[in-house]
């Protein structure tokens, strides 16, 4: 039966263990070593890679993937035989992703039905959110909605009243929800205000934490670095004025965190990078072919498994010795951070992008950990109350968004 476009049949380290080997009559390539590192898996389902939004800097724009496999090449009953060889010791989450994941609700559904024990996120537009059902919102641990700021910026790549709509969806079904509300900011412009990123931490915002990325795009260039800097100088301030209420920034908590707790840094993943591509992220193509890093699926040397073919091996995306990390200042708390922005520009050796992405962002991390410094952080943890100390370290949407901006 198939409905809509989802076929329906029906300091210490902590590293776990694959459940089987890969069958020999399916198997395909393989790596040494785990394909999952630790004993959870992010099992990233891409329900369709269509989209209602034409956002101007889109990743998935990149080679084409954008629109490339609107319809599921792969059955539940295939992906059961999947998690049950490869995954079945591990801790699951997923997280529905896209294209516009809402745009194919009976996949996300399906999957909620079929493994209720899982935790669920999703990272939506936030266009759709009142046509999901309430029970599959109060199913979610974490919802990412993205916006890129505040209003004229957010329209301005995304498309006239898109702001506005987000906010007015997501006002309407909060009560619904059953967990948290991310407001996932791409830090795409230079011209984002510290007022824009601090409205959405605001008390009265629907958003429970704010996360922002550093864009992986041309955006670095004259004066813009020294613009980020004087709004990330602002937001830093004012995470450290008061020891009553963490500001809710990920990054900046993420931050703190693994300079107080270097390692907690280091315990889950075996110190591999935060941004989870080296250790326990799996992308699921609507065709089934899986992938480390969702911005890297036009790279098919990149491709780490496959659902049909019931194959997994380790992610191609680690630290290698053509990346500086190991020297760098920011390493013992960033762990290497964007796996994509290291493989282009010091493996791939793409100068252009190097200098143009690669090199800023890392200015920008090595920049923030200075001026969390100066704000003496041990001093500031010290005053904390004993809940907003357990939250600083143990915040769970830490497991579903990447720590590092």
């Amino acid at each position: 039966m198939t409905t809509s476009s989802t076929t329906l049949d029906r300091q210490p380290l902590a590293i776990g263990t694959t459940a089987s080997a890969i069958p020999a009559a399916t198997a395909g390539p393989v790596g040494a070593g785990d394909p999952i590192v630790g004993n959870r898996v992010e099992l990233q389902l891409l329900t369709t890679l269509k989209c209602n939004l034409k956002c101007s800097y889109c990743s998935l724009g990149v080679g084409e993937v954008l629109g490339s496999q609107t319809e599921l090449k792969y059955s539940i009953d295939q992906l059961d035989h999947f998690v049950r060889s490869h995954l079945a010791d591990k801790e699951v989450y997923v997280t529905f992703y896209g294209g516009e994941p809402t745009l194919n609700r009976p996949l996300m559904e399906t999957v909620m039905q079929r493994w209720p024990h899982w935790r669920f996120q999703l990272q939506t537009n936030g266009t759709l959110l009142d046509d999901v059902e309430p029970w599959v919102l109060a199913r979610l641990s974490n919802i990412l909605v993205s916006v890129d700021g505040g209003e004229a910026i957010t329209d301005g790549y995304r498309g006239r009243g898109i702001y506005r709509q987000v906010l007015k969806n997501l006002r309407a079904v909060r009560q619904l929800i059953g967990g948290s509300v991310t407001a996932r900011v791409t830090w795409s412009n230079p011209e984002t205000t510290f007022e824009e990123i601090d409205e959405l931490a605001a008390a009265d915002s629907p958003f429970d934490w704010v996360y922002w990325q550093f864009v992986a795009d041309y955006q670095y260039d004259a004066d813009s670095l020294e613009k980020r800097r004087a709004v990330l100088r602002q937001l830093v301030a004012r995470f450290f004025e008061s020891s009553d209420r963490l500001y809710p920034l990920i990054p900046l908590m993420g931050v703190v965190r693994n300079k107080l707790m270097p390692g907690r840094a280091r315990e889950l993943y075996a110190g591999r990078t935060q941004c989870r591509v080296s250790s326990h992220l799996l992308n699921v193509m609507p065709d089934g072919s899986i992938y480390p890093c969702p911005d890297m699926m036009y790279q098919r040397q990149m491709k780490m498994g496959d659902v049909k073919g019931n194959w997994l091996k380790p992610s191609p995306l680690q630290l290698t010795e053509d990346m500086p990390c190991s020297s760098c200042e920011a390493y013992s708390w960033c762990r290497g951070n964007c796996m994509k922005n290291l493989w282009l520009g010091y493996v791939k050796k793409d100068e252009r992008y190097r200098l143009g992405v690669t090199d800023p962002v890392c200015e920008l991390v090595r920049f923030l950990g200075r001026e969390i410094d100066r704000h003496d952080p041990q001093a500031w943890y010290a005053r904390l109350p004993l809940p907003l100390r357990r939250q600083l370290s143990d915040c769970e949407v830490y497991e579903y968004v990447e720590i590092m901006p």
